[in-house]
């Protein structure tokens, strides 16, 4: 390991060239802007093998379908409206099975326009097949990047890993830069089981009749589902190498905790320190900061959170319906827990401090949670 006091965002570029890409393919957007940047340097300096700077996001991602559909590595970076002008291709790539790794610095989208952070952006797409993993920590951005390629080689299924922007992707800590020994180690050469080659025609993504379209998505839903088995494994064999491990969610003096906050995000680590300044209280408190969204982790969230008030704290909303967070964690809860709150907030770069959390525990203690944070 190479330890360094780093930018976030310059961290992760330089892991994902120590993973090998064989292309990479960008349109700077902010907050991701300086991972593109960095990308951009390190192939300037002859240390990656192929930067394609392309004219949107959509194009951005259609190269790496092109890509890694002949059997290429291959990473990108996006926020917010560039996540969304992808929308189609990122159903393309899911669709085709194609293992393509891809780091969102969360942004909240417009109308009206923000470049602050909330998960509207990368939430919106939770149905597109691609795996989700949330990080809370430039350690954790930098070490789930490496595990998102084991896993998307592995399950034939494309991988988002997203940070909140500004607050992740901007901060400078002390990061742990796995080396490209390591991550060689751990991350064996891409084995497209299916790939173009003039020598061997074949198809990708063709027309689908409809006997046969639904046994396509079935088939994407049902291994979805089933990797978060590999999601484990690929967490614990990256602990063996490194001492370090994320599981599905970090759950902070959740096991003896009467009252438990669930949220997702590098801002959910202050939730963290309002359990401990509770504590000193004498306050039965605890935090739950979900790391996989996709798969969700239904039957392993309802083990840890049984028989407890439950507040889950949204970064996104779904206009007329349940936030989304709240949805899936109630679905997983239904029946299992005494009470079970939904709070919106943070949205559009809202700050979610330290006293917004411990408020947050004294409403649910009072059985008095109002429904946005100001």
């Amino acid at each position: 390991m190479m330890k360094k006091t780093i930018e976030c965002s310059i961290a992760i570029a330089d892991t994902v060239v120590n993973c090998e890409p064989d292309v990479v393919a960008c349109y700077p957007i902010t907050p991701s802007t300086h991972v593109a940047e960095r990308l951009a340097e390190h192939w300037a300096d002859g240390e990656l093998k192929e930067y394609v700077t392309v004219e949107g996001e959509q194009s951005a991602l259609s190269v790496l379908i092109g890509a890694i559909a002949t059997g290429a590595r291959t990473f990108t970076t996006t926020s917010s409206q560039g996540l969304l002008y992808m929308s189609e291709t990122l159903f393309n790539a899911s669709g085709m099975r194609l293992p393509i790794v891809m780091f969102v610095g969360n942004r909240a989208v417009s109308a009206p326009l923000s470049i602050w952070c909330d998960h509207q952006d990368s939430v919106s797409f939770r149905d597109s097949g691609w795996i989700q993993i949330y990080v809370h920590s430039s350690q954790e951005a930098v070490d789930s990047i490496v595990q998102a390629y084991k896993i998307a080689e592995k399950m034939m299924i494309p991988v988002m890993v997203c940070g909140d922007g500004f607050f992740l992707t901007h901060t400078v800590e002390s990061i742990d830069i796995p080396e490209k020994e390591l991550i060689k180690r751990y991350l064996p050469p891409l084995k497209m089981p299916v790939k173009l080659d003039p020598q061997d025609p074949k198809t990708l993504g063709v027309y689908a009749t409809p006997e046969h379209y639904q046994s396509f998505r079935e088939d994407l839903a049902n291994d979805l589902e089933t990797s978060i088995d590999e999601i484990l494994k690929a967490d614990e064999e990256w602990k063996r190498l490194t001492n370090r491990s994320y599981g599905l969610f970090e759950a902070y003096k959740v096991a003896d905790a009467e009252r438990v906050i669930v949220a997702m995000g590098a801002q959910a680590s202050n939730g963290k320190e309002a359990v401990n300044k509770l504590r000193e209280n004498g306050e039965k408190v605890g935090m739950l900061i979900l790391r996989v969204f996709r798969p969700f982790p239904y039957a392993q969230l309802a083990k840890t959170l049984e028989g407890k008030d439950v507040l889950v704290l949204d970064r996104a909303i779904s206009p007329g319906a349940h936030p989304p967070l709240y949805s899936d964690v109630s679905n997983a809860l239904f029946g299992k827990v005494r009470r079970l709150y939904s709070v919106v907030g943070g949205l559009g770069g809202r700050d979610l401090n330290v006293d917004i959390f411990v408020s947050l525990f004294n409403q649910m203690k009072e059985g008095n949670v109002k429904r946005w944070i100001y």
